[in-house]
């Protein structure tokens, strides 16, 4: 090529020159520089067109900036080209670069380019711009597998999809400036594991959508933890990434809850219904058993009368007999006529239970469907069910029934419409959205009228799916999340190419009317079986912005084309438009003759921008009939109906009933047999020999076996219905045996039939067959020849599949249940069969390799998600390479009627399985499965936990609605990650076991059979667990206060049975149940529950605050209780302990036997306070108890067995409130160390023997306070303040007296005691009159019985210088001191203490009567002295027991009071040695 072909010498050169120009080049030399140039760049003017670049061959980096070019052009003259900017030009589109293969970065942005295109050949491209343009759609990349940045910014994108999975290598991504408003789209990137920038709204470009809606950040953080910056922001703390994984599993971890909750709804209302059917059957099938047995007698008496008619051969008698046959005939013709319309009504019944629960599960699947949206937009779509407390629920209603008219449903007969369900959407997308839209056309028509008031252009709209012009079946739920379709959309379905919407609700209604109508006269003949096929009805009600509206002109198009300045058109029901539009139509209302005022304002509505309407409310509905005309069927068509709203049968039906039963002839019953012999076998066969029994009827006995029917070989038919067979056991070996009619019995298990090779037809109808895989394997092998089977109205287990299973295994049948089978049903029956068994092909097909789980806001299950979002990584047809099974990680086999676990040894690499719905029986064929981390059992026939012992790396583990009577915890234990356990819908009687999974986070134990409280203990180990359901056990409805018991006794939930805890319940709980003494406490504290081997129970320091033992039949062993040191304020909970003898409540806040009564409401505040502090004297005689409404007498006596009593140190003030005379049985009752000034309400304790009342604030004993007490033996009234010894003459019996560290000051008080004939031992040291000088001789010689006195024991030698002093005294005033021959002289110094060798001196104290003076100033140091070293002396007096030594060890029942020597506060008695007498006054 010539210099001048190179340069064109056109227009051109003009160009060349310029480009040379720029880029420093010489024109002339253009040729020879620019074979070697490399780099060229042109900006902003001066290159129109992309030319001359054919003189730079070697070019690798070309940029073109802000020039005019239209089209990519001339780069097939550069191949070596890896840089090219193209960018601010005004391109339209991606061209001409098919030659540039070594191409590595290409910028292209701010131009035209509105499509991806041509790009691929540049599988070398590393950087892609492409932002600021006019792009929709991201496509054209699948080749570009090593692009590393891609800048789509600032286009119209509003979706994602898999556009993006082939770009694997994708490590930076600005989609900023785009359209993209759900959270749905961004987890299409999770799937670009080398993304490590990605930019939704850098500060360069407009943010999206879903920027703006709520946990924007949370949710790009949690589905892609690999990014390193987003939006700009540095996000590679850990701190944040696991903030975003903690929030997202709490959320899931709400919605599981809340989607258990929705389930268990459906349940109880699946529950309610069964039992509606029930009762609604219970009728037909009564009627229908009266019928058939009356049915079967009469066909056995026809064939009688034909047999007998046969042998007969006289002319009268055939006369007679074929009269009697036509009598028969016409009941038995009768009789099948009422039988099919009772079999029509139990079909019924039936079929509409069927609809019931399947409108009831349409319902639930949307509500679960709603929360999974819900989670799947992190909050920013929710969906609220109104009540009638919600005003936007009550305006709704209204706005429904205001747009209802009766007028428009009149040849329906629908007389009003029920609401049974309003559900509000929150979408805040789709709200930004239509406020953005509203926004922008009041800003684009300022002069407007609407953009003055533009409130008045708002309306509320309704719009129900039309079913025969969607694409969709699930129309309904697509609009709340992504609103409308497009005006194309619904062009493209063959409507109006607008929203169309309507004011009214017929209006609104009236295709999807037709349409299932026309379905109904379709499905079941001109007259449909329901004359409401379209009952049931959902609309949504949206919120519209009409804009600029105008009226449908007549014969145009309804086209935002067509009406230019239009935002929406409307068309009145009532015009003639419409009228000929719907001429066609059957439920059209403008063609009823009469109508109301309300058809005027009817309108149709079509808006032309989707944007412009925001769906707000859905709304469930049913329309109302009238009850003339409303058949059987309808009645039970809505699931709110009650088993009360059933309806009756008229009573004309059951008179037909008995007029068919009493047609003639009458058959006199039979007697029935409860036995089967050889003769009666004969007599029912009229034979005489049994091998000549052909045909054998035994209907309507009450047979249960058949013991002689094998001898029986030639017999071909055998009629066995209405008895009572259970087993057919005795049916086998029986080789002619053609038909069998074992109905209306009840038959559990065909497993002994055996040997019935000719058997052909088998009726099993009405009996209790519920294993139908298990029993047609018996027929299957046992009646090879079998064609005529009828298993109806049997409770199989699963009865929806039922017959497929039948016809899988038993392939020669020509008949089931009265219906032909046929060959198409047969193949797809037996190709399920080969379905049912894990094998290479079910391998491949439900099998996944991913290594790891993906990253979704979803509550599916590992394996289920991986087999819904990823595609199967093996295709039938290719040919396997060795060891494929072994990169399995997930395997979903739900559905495949599996019966056991086989064919899974080679996967040794499984992660998550599941295998619900299936018929297993056993864990197995999982023991090679090793790192199994998920494993989901649901809907099986499971009864034990066996085979996951080698699972070591399980962390969740679902078996719900199995056989599970027990949690092994063996197996637990050897599962320790496992954080989820659920096992709902079994039949679990008890939690032992699962103290052993410690590591549970979640554990679902609903719906099964766990009654008893002491299971919950079980779970106190789990200091882990955070969610608990146990809704639906016995527990739940048992237990008070259920709910705070559960959060007292497992502080760490954080959700019960489907409900958030609250804190308020928290602080609840333990105010109800802190400190409670029950069985479970007892249990928890000795680790066992052998309640009634229990003798004796010791909880001291327990924080016990009441005592709740109950039954108290467990605790009939239980003798002692000791429950010092707690918080007891009362022991009403211990008065039904049956045989409780020792009882030891020291320490404690006792207030009385029974819980104080609640002060009176009435009362002021300061007579409460008043009421609370007895000392203040106020109003004490109205609120003291009397002695007469209190005494034992007038109570009812409680704890007849008890027999000691300790209340130590509980600050009891009050007898007479502490109702202890009740206890009329007691032996000995410990008291020291209250409050008690005075002793009063002992009378019911006639019994008693020994008494403690040490340490208390006694002054004085009244004429009562022991006026019952005549066989007191042992009294202790230490520590007092008592002065005189008043009162004790009822105490004849009593032997031991301690009055040490009183008041008693004058000797006189002493001889008081004379009075107490078997007195025989007295302390009183401490007191001032036990320092007088003569006070021991005096008490000794006054005093005849007595044998020990302050801890000493009295001896004749002592009694008798007593009496001598006392005699001398009266003969001689002298002082001096007299000794006898032979008598030890009068103790003048301290005697030794017995078992020390310490001296104890304690100064005179002077009777505070005459020196008073020098007694106060000496208080302090007798005090000092008296509280230490006298209480010292006195243990070593009384010996080294600690313990109380009282009347009753003769009994052979030991009473200890277990204190301690070294505690100060468990001796309540104090003694001095004795003391000399003072000198002589001189």
């Amino acid at each position: 090529m010539t210099q001048n072909e190179k340069l064109g010498l056109t227009a051109d050169e003009e160009i060349i020159k310029e480009l040379c120009v720029s880029n420093g080049l010489c024109y002339e030399k253009v040729c020879q520089e620019g074979s070697v140039e490399t780099v060229l760049e042109m900006f902003f003017s001066g290159f129109p067109c992309m030319v001359g670049l054919s003189l730079f061959p070697r070019l690798s980096r070309l940029t073109i900036v802000g020039q005019s070019i239209s089209s990519i052009q001339g780069l097939e003259y550069c191949p070596l080209l890896r840089e090219l900017w193209v960018v601010e030009c005004k391109l339209n589109e991606i061209s001409g670069l098919h030659n540039c293969v070594h191409l590595q970065k290409l910028f292209l942005y701010d131009n035209n380019i509105q499509q991806i295109s041509n790009l691929e050949m540049l599988v070398d491209l590393r950087v892609l711009w492409l932002n600021k343009n006019q792009i929709s759609d991201i496509q054209g990349l699948n080749s570009l597998v090593n692009l590393e940045e891609l800048n789509l910014a600032d286009n119209a994108i509003e979706t994602l999809g898999h556009s993006l999975d082939p770009n694997i290598n994708l490590q930076n991504l600005n989609l900023s400036g785009n359209k993209i408003s759900s959270f749905k789209e961004l987890t299409h990137l999770t799937r670009l594991q080398r993304l490590r920038h990605l930019s939704l709204k850098d500060p360069q470009s407009v943010p999206n959508p879903l920027c703006l809606l709520y946990n924007y950040y949370i949710h790009v953080i949690y589905h892609m933890p690999h990014l390193q910056c987003l939006d700009t922001y540095d996000i590679s703390s850990k701190h944040l990434k696991d903030f975003a994984e903690s929030t997202v599993m709490k959320k899931v971890m709400y919605y599981t809850m809340r989607v258990r909750c929705a389930q268990r709804q459906f349940d109880e209302l699946k529950a309610k219904l069964r039992q509606q059917r029930r009762d609604q059957i219970q009728l037909p099938e009564e009627r229908i058993r009266v019928l058939a047995r009356m049915l079967r007698n009469l066909e056995c008496e026809l064939s009688h009368v034909q047999c007998a008619g046969k042998k007969s051969g006289e002319p009268e008698d055939l006369t007679s007999d074929l009269r009697h046959e036509q009598r028969l005939q016409h009941k038995l013709d009768a009789l099948k006529c009422r039988l099919k319309f009772w079999e029509r009504r139990l079909e019924e019944v039936v079929s509409c239970h069927q609809h019931n629960v399947a409108l009831a599960s349409d319902r639930k699947e949307m509500m679960v469907h709603f929360l999974l949206l819900e989670l799947e937009t992190v909050g920013n779509i929710r969906f609220e069910e109104g009540n009638t407390s919600e005003p936007w629920f009550t305006s709704c209603y209204d706005l429904l029934l205001s747009r209802f008219c009766v007028w428009d449903y009149k040849p329906q007969h629908i007389t009003g419409i029920k609401i049974n369900r309003i559900i509000r959407i929150h979408n805040r997308a789709l709200r930004q959205r239509f406020q953005d839209k509203v926004h922008s056309l009041i800003c684009r028509q300022e002069s407007s009228p609407f953009s003055q008031n533009y409130k008045c252009c708002m309306e509320y709209l309704f719009y129900v799916p039309d079913p025969e012009h969607s694409c969709e079946s699930d129309e309904i739920l697509q609009i709340p999340e992504n609103g409308f379709k497009t005006a194309d959309a619904y062009k493209a379905l063959g409507r109006e190419r607008a929203v169309p919407l309507s004011n009214s609700v017929s209006a609104s209604d009236r295709l999807r009317m037709a349409f299932m109508q026309k379905k109904s006269c379709s499905t079941s003949g001109s007259s449909p079986a329901d004359p409401l096929p379209f009952r049931h009805g959902q609309l949504i009600i949206s919120k519209v912005f009409l804009g600029r509206s105008a009226a449908v002109r007549e014969g145009r198009p309804i086209d935002c084309h067509h009406y230019p300045k239009a935002n929406s058109v409307y068309l009145s029901t009532s015009s003639k438009t419409q009228n000929q539009t719907a001429q066609t139509d059957v439920l059209c209302p403008s063609s009823l003759p009469d109508s109301c005022d309300c058809r005027q304002q009817q309108k149709l509505w079509y808006i032309f921008d989707h944007e412009m309407v925001m769906p707000e409310y859905l709304v469930d509905f049913e329309y109302v009939s009238q009850d003339t005309t409303q058949p059987f069927l309808d009645s039970l068509s809505s699931s709110h109906t009650s088993p009360s709203d059933a309806p009756s049968v008229s009573r004309v039906e059951l008179d037909l009933d008995e007029e068919a039963l009493n047609l003639e002839p009458i058959l006199n019953p039979h007697p029935k047999m409860l036995s089967l012999d050889e003769k009666s076998i004969l007599t029912v066969a009229r034979a005489n020999v049994l091998s000549q029994i052909t045909v054998l009827n035994l209907h309507g006995n009450s047979l249960n076996k058949l013991p002689e029917i094998s001898r029986l070989t030639a017999l071909k038919h055998l009629t066995l219905s209405f008895n009572e067979f259970t087993h057919l056991d005795d049916i086998s070996h029986m080789p002619n045996l053609e038909y069998l009619d074992a109905s209306f019995n009840h038959i559990s298990s065909l497993d002994g039939l055996r040997g019935l090779g000719r058997l052909i037809e088998l009726d099993l109808r009405w009996n209790q067959l519920t294993q139908v895989r298990d029993d047609m394997n018996v027929l299957r092998k046992h009646a090879p020849a079998l064609l005529r089977l009828d298993t109806r109205h049997n409770p199989w287990h699963r009865n929806e599949c039922v017959r497929m299973v039948v016809l899988g295994r038993l392939k020669t049948l020509t008949h089931l249940d009265d219906v032909l089978v046929m060959e198409e049903e047969a193949a797809a029956a037996i190709q399920v069969v080969a379905r049912s068994r894990i094998n290479q092909a079910s391998l491949m097909t439900h099998s996944r390799t991913d290594s790891e789980r993906p990253r979704s806001l979803s509550l599916l299950s590992t394996a289920h998600l991986l087999t819904q979002i990823s595609p199967s990584p093996w295709k039938h047809s290719q040919e396997l390479e060795s060891g494929w099974t072994t990169k399995i990680t997930a395997l979903n086999l739900d559905g495949q009627r599996l019966s056991r676990l086989s064919n899974l040894d080679r996967l040794v690499n499984l992660r998550w399985a599941s295998f619900d719905n299936n018929e297993l029986t056993r864990i197995e064929g999982l023991e090679h499965c090793l790192l199994l981390e998920e494993l989901s059992l649901n809907n099986n026939s499971i009864s034990r936990l066996e085979g996951l012992c080698a699972m070591h790396r399980l962390t969740r583990l679902s078996i719900n609605s199995n056989h599970l009577q027990c949690l092994d915890g063996d197996v637990l234990d050897r599962l320790p990650n496992l954080h989820f356990l659920s096992v709902e819908n079994n039949i679990i009687s008890s939690l032992h076991g699962l103290q052993r999974s410690r590591s549970l986070f979640e554990l679902y134990v609903g719906n099964n059979d766990i009654s008893t409280t002491r299971d919950i203990y079980h779970l106190k180990a789990l200091s882990s667990l955070i969610i608990l359901d146990l809704y639906g056990n016995p527990l739940v409805n048992k237990l008070e206060n259920y709910r705070i018991y559960m959060v007292f006794h497992l502080p760490s939930l954080k959700a019960l049975d489907g409900v958030a805890v609250e804190t308020c319940e928290s602080e609840t709980a333990k105010d109800v149940f802190e400190g409670r003494l029950n069985a479970d406490m007892v249990a928890e504290k000795l680790g066992h529950t052998n309640y009634r081997e229990l003798s004796e129970l010791n909880l001291q320091s327990s924080s016990v605050r009441m005592v709740d033992l109950v039954p108290a039949d467990l605790f009939v062993n239980l003798r002692s209780i000791n429950l010092e040191h707690n918080n007891l304020t009362s022991f009403s909970g211990l008065i039904f302990l049956p045989n409780i003898k020792v009882l030891s409540l020291n320490y404690n806040h006792i207030e009385s036997i029974l819980p104080r009564q609640k002060v009176q409401s009435h009362m002021s505040n300061k007579q409460i306070l008043y009421h609370k502090v007895s000392s203040s004297g106020y109003g004490q005689l109205n609120s003291r108890p009397s002695r007469e409404g209190l005494t034992g007498d007038n109570l009812e006596p409680l704890m007849s067995s008890l027999e000691v009593l300790h209340l130590g140190h509980n600050g009891i003030s009050n007898l007479i409130n502490l109702q202890i005379s009740r206890l009329t049985n007691l032996r000995a009752l410990f008291l020291q160390g209250n409050d008690i000034s005075q002793v009063d309400g002992l009378d019911g304790l006639r019994r008693l023997r020994e008494l403690v009342l040490d340490r208390n604030r006694i002054k004085s004993l009244s004429e009562n306070s022991f006026s019952g007490q005549g066989v007191l033996l042992d009294l202790h009234l230490a520590e007092n303040r008592i002065r005189e010894l008043n009162h004790l003459q009822p105490l004849k019996g009593l032997r031991r007296l301690f009055l040490d560290m009183n008041k008693i000051q004058d000797i006189s008080e002493l001889e008081k005691l004379e009075l107490l004939p078997s007195l025989i031992e007295l302390s009183v040291v401490g007191n001032p009159v036990a320092r007088r000088s003569l006070h021991r001789s005096l008490v000794v010689l006054h005093l005849s019985t007595l044998q020990v006195l302050d801890g000493i024991t009295v001896t004749l030698e002592e009694r008798t210088r007593a009496e001598l002093l006392n005699n001398e005294a009266q003969g001689s005033s002298s002082g001096a001191e007299m000794t006898l021959p032979g008598l030890v002289p009068l103790v003048t110094r301290p005697a030794p203490l017995r078992g020390t060798g310490i001296h104890t001196h304690i100064p005179d104290q002077q009777d505070d009567t005459h020196d008073t003076s020098r007694y106060k100033k000496q208080r302090a140091v007798v005090s000092l002295l008296r509280g230490v070293q006298s209480d010292v002396n006195f243990r070593q007096i009384r010996g080294s027991s600690g313990h109380y030594m009282t009347a009753l060890q003769q009994t052979g029942f030991r009473v200890l009071s277990t204190i301690s020597n070294a505690d100060p506060e468990t001796r309540y008695l104090c003694h001095s040695g004795p003391r000399p007498p003072p000198p002589p006054p001189l």
